[in-house]
């Protein structure tokens, strides 16, 4: 009785909505359960093929600098943050797409349609897996990326221009600091250095060499040099082309710069948190830079949205529209494609934007139109086609 008056009222008897809202909760977390695995395929399997094509470029820390392997993996490691950002909106596009197709074709969304789902109860897992990536992307950007791409900078700088390890490389010309380049034929366990070259080209109209039979590299309070025995020492005016020679029983290079701390380098965009970005500073290089660095900044808050309007596109590709097995692998293609040129529309108005800052509101309006394009094709009414009227309808 109290059942059959919420209906005639017009309202769900509560024990029916509590049903119903379960059901809604389980069909949720099943649909998520199912997305869970793919994405973290999809993540796993980019990062590590990112992982290792970029890490070949370090290889020469380990041949030529004396890194360690571990102190390599590190180093990688670091960048992991900035591989995430890109990688993680694109997880969220694939696996959406590749479950949401496959659960069509195996008519699990009809079922689900014919048990009084609407397009939103449907899209929902999808959204809140493109909201988690979304925060989870905002965490990467904002925090974990510059902080590790600034300390593998900052170990990149200490491990480049660190000179012990590069003297220890013995028959090969090693430039140990801007302008210098210093060879050694031998090196002994004790760190005498035998048959010594130095070229210092740090004054390019006077540059210097120098030859010893024996040396040392030492520390001093003045900073780094190399203490020479025996040898000549060469400077050419080249304004005159006067060559100037001098013999020395003992001589020491200064190599002022090459232990100056990472602490006074100049901080890429990639090494700045977001306020670094919108207020650079004043030295030459952040004014030359700024508008540069402000459209990194605009495009750190912009790249996070990618997994929404991404998410999106996936699902109106498949919920979108009207069932059919025949046309549906065209619009999953479709959407593989919207989403190849979205992203790279996105990537390409980063370098417009560092020219010609004016165009900054063009990174928002992209992903904007992504989204609303997305609804647009998820509540559109379908279109009717001659095979989709019904014989009556044709009758009448």
């Amino acid at each position: 009785m109290k059942e059959a008056a919420y209906r005639a009222a017009g309202r769900p008897f509560p024990r029916t909505q509590a049903r119903y809202d379960e059901s809604m909760s389980g069909i949720t977390r099943y649909i998520l359960y199912q997305l869970a695995g793919p994405f973290l395929f999809v993540t796993l399997t980019l990062t590590g093929i990112v992982w290792l094509t970029q890490s070949l470029r370090f290889l020469d820390l380990i041949i030529n600098k004396g890194l360690s392997i571990g102190g390599f993996l590190y180093l990688t490691l670091l960048l992991l943050p900035g591989f995430l950002t890109i990688i993680l909106p694109i997880s969220a596009f694939t696996a959406i797409l590749y479950v949401y197709y496959r659960m069509e074709t195996d008519s699990e969304i009809l079922v689900m349609r014919a048990t009084g789902l609407s397009h939103m109860s449907l899209m929902r897992p999808a959204l809140l897996m493109a909201v988690g990536v979304t925060a989870l992307t905002y965490l990467l950007t904002l925090y974990l990326m510059p902080l590790g791409f600034r300390t593998f900078k900052d170990m990149q700088f200490v491990v480049r221009n660190s000179f012990a390890p590069v003297l220890i490389q013995e028959g090969t010309f090693n430039n140990i600091v801007a302008g210098v380049t210093v060879y050694v034929r031998e090196r002994s366990s004790d760190g005498a250095l035998s048959g010594i070259l130095v070229h210092d080209s740090r004054d390019p109209a006077r540059p210097v060499t120098v030859m010893a039979e024996r040396g040392a590299l030492v520390m001093t309070e003045e900073g780094p040099r190399v203490v020479m025995v025996n040898g000549n020492r060469q400077e050419v005016e080249l304004d005159r082309g006067v060559l100037s020679l001098l013999y020395f029983d003992q001589y020491s290079l200064d190599l002022g710069g090459i232990s100056e701390s990472p602490a006074y380098r100049w901080r890429e965009g990639g090494e700045r948190y977001l306020h670094e970005l919108f207020d650079p500073g004043d030295t030459p290089d952040d004014i030359k830079s700024a508008d540069r660095l402000r459209a990194e900044a605009h495009r750190r808050l912009v790249t996070p949205l990618y997994a929404i309007a991404l998410a999106l596109i996936a699902v109106a590709a498949v919920l979108g529209g009207r069932f059919n097995r025949r046309e549906n692998w065209v619009r999953v293609m479709g959407a593989a494609v919207l989403a190849v040129g979205f992203e790279l529309v996105g990537a390409a108005l980063v370098p417009f934007v560092e020219s010609s800052p004016a165009l900054t509101p063009l990174m928002y309006l992209h992903v904007v139109i992504a989204i609303l394009a997305g609804l647009y094709f998820l509540w559109r009414p379908p279109r009717l086609t001659p095979a989709m009227v019904p014989p009556a309808a044709e009758a009448v």
